[in-house]
């Protein structure tokens, strides 16, 4: 009888856990991170010694800092497509002011002042003109990319200030500038979702907007606002890639949206809205790093890595799916 007792406990115990697990598919992210990470370890030696490390970071960060605005995006039930255009437009501006001889500051304001206007641009025709967000920003996909070409004549601009080349290649402390970036975007995004009643808005909105408009909330404000911080955090990327390659290029952040918007729905935030953390997130764009340079390191053709990444996306988009079907 004692033993049919405990083993009810342990089953319960076990049941309780699994549910807390499906809550938060952030640890299950994370436990996908760690084996991918381990599997990388095995498969090549090369994986996990510290330059590799780095340079893994390095490159994860500008992604991790597009996904980081998106996901405000995506818990709102919308999406954003012009995070790549915004992100090449601001960084091609930044620089030809640079090159006019602007001051670094003024440059980079220039710079995300691009991203704010396309994020208001975008926010202002989902919101309150009521447009689809799929098809906005598919067109925002192709009108700031048109003006970088045409403001460049199609061609990289190159000649920047050798001091502009800090917040890509240089260091903090020991950490690299756009790892720094990174985690500071992600501790000011943090604190915006999680302790500020925009972020408990921005979640509420995502799960059921008509009852959030009842409630006497201005969603179109909010709404809106969520499409400026996309903006801003596509343009931070931009100059950071920008002061990294120390040029403008037009041609930069081409498929860019689609990693982005996988980072995010792997990192465990639902593809309909109203559930999802930013430490997922960001676990989301560590996983596609890892993917990426464990891929390069095994030789694998980068063709088949975009058919790799795309299967990927169609299995987080349905374990998404199926996760809000249950939870339904």
């Amino acid at each position: 009888m004692q033993d049919n007792v405990v083993i009810e406990r342990r089953k319960s115990k076990g049941e309780s856990f699994l549910q807390h697990i499906s809550s938060r598919p952030e640890i299950l992210s994370f436990i996908g991170f760690i084996v991918l990470c381990i599997l990388m370890t095995v498969i090549s030696d090369r994986f996990l010694t510290m330059s590799n490390l780095t340079n893994v970071a390095r490159q994860v960060s500008i992604n991790a800092i597009i996904a980081s605005g998106l996901t405000f995006v995506i818990l709102t039930g919308g999406i954003d497509l012009s995070v790549g255009a915004v992100m090449a437009l601001s960084g091609t501006f930044l620089s030809g002011a640079l090159i006019a001889g602007w001051s670094p500051i003024a440059a980079i304001g220039i710079g995300l002042g691009v991203g704010v206007l396309a994020g208001l641009i975008n926010g202002f025709l989902v919101s309150y003109a009521r447009m689809p967000a799929f098809i906005v920003t598919l067109a925002m996909m192709e009108i700031p990319r048109g003006i970088a070409l045409l403001y460049t004549n199609g061609y990289p601009m190159s000649g920047l200030p050798k001091s502009f080349a800090i917040l890509g290649r240089g260091d903090v402390f020991g950490i690299q500038t756009p790892i720094l970036i990174m985690l500071i975007v992600y501790f000011l995004v943090y604190i915006l979702l999680n302790h500020v009643p925009f972020g408990r808005y921005v979640y509420a909105i995502g799960g059921n907007e008509e009852a959030v408009r009842l409630s006497g909330i201005k969603v179109e404000k909010i709404k809106m606002l969520v499409y400026v911080i996309s903006g801003i955090t596509a343009s931070i990327s931009g100059v950071v890639l920008s002061s990294r390659l120390m040029s403008g290029q037009p041609n930069a952040g081409i498929g860019f949206e689609l990693d982005a918007i996988a980072a995010v729905i792997l990192g465990g935030t639902d593809i309909a809205g109203g559930k999802g953390h930013i430490i997922g997130t960001l676990i989301g764009a560590l996983i596609l790093g890892v993917l990426n340079n464990g891929l390069n390191l095994m030789g694998v053709s980068p063709y088949t890595q975009k058919v790799l990444k795309g299967v990927i996306i169609i299995l987080a988009v349905y374990i998404s799916s199926s996760r809000q079907k249950k939870s339904a």
